[in-house]
């Protein structure tokens, strides 16, 4: 337990100690008069059961005033979630209406706003390469405008958007998405990556990536934006053909522990936020104990003052 204002909780207890001492020097004083003049004092021992029940309650104010806090462990869906936005081209297809990335867009949000304040939340924009639109944050505002800025650019790379949400969760740059070992990014189990995307790749090594991810720990939900008849989009003046790629959606999920979602219309994509399981902490959550206090000491101060008049006829 911890106190906001302890030197209250010290002048409280003074005056507690001084009420104590004035009680019992006065009630041995009074004792000692009636006693010479031949007089039993009303109610004995009872009598003083008033006085005592008062003092207990203003000690019980003084503790009150200090502001006791306590700290319980309190169960909570709690960590932060990237979440991973594909904008390249192939996303302004539309064998999901109006289009891929609106139909992203609109799944993103029902997400974001299905989230406790517990659950911090960013966005990273990938095509080719990746950028940080909004750094993980409980307030989930800035997450919400960051999606709806999202607007359709580039190429494609998976492993950069990976890359670029554990640089987002851990703080830290993002190592090159090909060539080399797997970095060492720490643990980071409270941690989960949801990736809007069709799984369309052009760069970057994607099970390096994926296998980065693993290793922080950080779980990789990937949902599935199209189907897998595809579509037909114009880009620089060509028309190209762009299908859902499930099979990579799906080893993304299986190697970092996460799970794949496939989705084709707009209304399954807003149920998401029902399917990605994030994980359970316990935390001390602060409880303030003031108001309870102030209760038992208003009661004690009560019974202290009706049990007095009653055994002895006087308040004090």
């Amino acid at each position: 337990m911890t106190l906001s204002s302890p030197l209250l909780l010290v002048a409280g207890l003074i005056v507690t100690a001084a009420l104590v001492w004035a009680a019992v020097v006065l009630g041995r004083r009074r004792t000692a008069a009636l006693a010479a003049a031949g007089v039993a004092l009303p109610g004995g021992r009872r009598a003083s059961l008033g006085t005592g029940l008062t003092i207990a309650g203003v000690g019980v104010l003084a503790v009150a005033a200090a502001g006791p806090v306590a700290m319980l462990p309190v169960p909570r869906t709690a960590g932060t979630v990237i979440l991973a936005m594909d904008v390249s081209s192939s996303m302004g297809a539309d064998d999901v209406a109006p289009n891929r990335l609106a139909a992203a867009q609109r799944a993103a949000r029902a997400f974001i706003e299905a989230q406790p304040d517990s659950v911090d939340i960013g966005v990273v924009a990938f095509e080719q390469g990746a950028r940080t639109t909004a750094r993980p944050d409980a307030d989930h505002t800035a997450a919400l405008k960051a999606v709806d800025r999202l607007r359709i650019t580039g190429g494609t790379s998976l492993a950069s958007g990976i890359m670029s949400s554990l640089a987002a969760i851990t703080g830290k740059p993002a190592p090159p998405d090909a060539g080399g070992d797997v970095p060492d990014l720490g643990y980071w189990p409270s941690a989960t990556i949801v990736m809007f995307t069709d799984g369309q790749n052009r760069r970057g090594d994607i099970e390096r990536a994926a296998e980065t991810a693993q290793k922080a720990g950080v779980h990789i939900h990937t949902v599935g934006v199209g189907t897998t008849a595809g579509a037909t989009v114009k880009v620089d003046g060509l028309r190209l053909h762009t299908a859902l790629e499930e099979d990579v959606l799906t080893g993304i999920a299986e190697t970092t522990g996460g799970a794949y979602h496939p989705v084709s219309d707009a209304a399954r994509l807003g149920g998401i936020a029902d399917t990605i399981d994030l994980r359970v902490t316990v935390s001390d959550e602060p409880l303030p104990l003031a108001g309870g206090l102030i209760g038992l000491a208003l009661a004690l101060l009560t019974a202290g003052a009706v049990f007095t008049v009653l055994r002895s006829g006087r308040v004090i």
